[in-house]
């Protein structure tokens, strides 16, 4: 046993790193949500950012965009041209992916200085896709409503973690204790 320990030890301590990060970021997270009242519809401050900040960036690029907070379920209602396109839920907001972001980030830990910086300008790249995610989504559902699916579904999904895994090899590669071991070998 303690052979195989030996053997795949570099590989325990990353599974062992992102569990971690993973539950705490998770448990935290959940915790910040916990203060809202779902059933009196409460809609968290993240999430509220979000939709606003998706209107913000339609009405920059001259679309007619409001929102309005959803008095029948948690969420932000997000209308185009005076239309309802879509509502703004927690599951939109964008923290799961910044948390399995920063979870593998950690996991593959560098020094400390590039790894909190590198967190930091992957989080907010994360955040501001997401924020252009939900306002591209929401004209294009304007123009091509039956197309939902392929676009919320499959298009802006593989977007947005396709990015995220470009984002890890860069670390990988550039910015980890592995790639500084790699490099000297």
């Amino acid at each position: 046993m303690k052979k195989y320990f030996s053997l795949y030890k570099p590989f325990l301590l990353f599974l062992g790193k992102f569990l971690l990060a993973y539950i705490l970021l998770t448990f935290i997270y959940q915790s910040y949500l916990r203060q809202f009242n779902v059933e009196k519809f409460e809609v968290d401050g993240f999430t509220k950012l979000v939709a606003s900040q998706a209107k913000e960036a339609m009405l920059f690029f001259h679309f007619k965009a409001d929102i309005k907070t959803n008095v029948k379920e948690s969420g932000i209602n997000l209308f185009y041209n005076k239309k309802l396109i879509a509502q703004i839920i927690e599951g939109c907001n964008g923290v799961s992916v910044i948390i399995l972001f920063v979870s593998f980030v950690i996991a593959f830990s560098g020094k400390i200085k590039p790894t909190v910086l590198y967190i930091l300008g992957g989080t907010l790249l994360i955040h501001i896709l997401n924020v252009l995610r939900i306002s591209s989504l929401c004209v294009l559902m304007y123009y091509f409503p039956k197309q939902e699916h392929l676009f919320h579904g499959v298009i802006f999904p593989l977007f947005i973690y396709g990015v995220v895994f470009i984002l890890w090899i860069i670390w990988v590669n550039k910015f980890s204790l592995y790639a500084t071991k790699t490099i000297k070998s």
